[in-house]
């Protein structure tokens, strides 16, 4: 079984490019810091894992994902190799991303953001207008009977 489940932040912003072709495929590729459970002298490490994403998951990618965002991710492992311009055969190592979603809250998200520095601004998620302080929409009381469920 080849099944990998990692929760990082991304180092960057997604690189996401187009397949040639007729029926477009997008193909996002970024980089996780995973931190490890064991620190060193007392300093945090992290292992910098190559994650790559195809059609809506890298639409997603694109679309929603920033530098510094925590997210987890589930997928598989994934070598491959090419020979470079000087000839010398390199060997890759990635995690096809199968399944990603957000780690944190948007507002946990924007507090880490704050407190880093900023190397460029980054366009931000849209905010839905009716959204509260803990990111989620107000319900008003009493629309139970608007719902189509029950």
């Amino acid at each position: 079984m080849n099944k990998v489940i990692l929760m990082g932040r991304l180092t960057r912003d997604p690189e996401v490019r187009y397949s040639a072709g007729e029926n477009a495929l997008a193909i996002a590729r970024y980089t996780l810091a995973v931190d490890r459970r064991f620190r060193r002298d007392g300093e945090a490490t992290a292992d910098f894992i190559s994650c790559v994403a195809f059609g809506r998951s890298a639409e997603f990618a694109e679309k929603y994902f920033r530098q510094g965002l925590k997210i987890a991710i589930t997928g598989r492992i994934q070598t491959g190799s090419y020979t470079n311009r000087e000839g010398q055969k390199v060997y890759t190592t990635e995690v096809v991303v199968e399944e990603q979603e957000f780690a944190e809250s948007k507002a946990a998200s924007d507090s880490y953001a704050a407190s880093r520095p900023q190397q460029s601004a980054a366009p931000s998620m849209p905010e839905p207008s009716a959204a509260g302080a803990d990111g989620f929409m107000n319900i008003p009381d009493g629309i139970d009977e608007e719902l189509p469920f029950n």
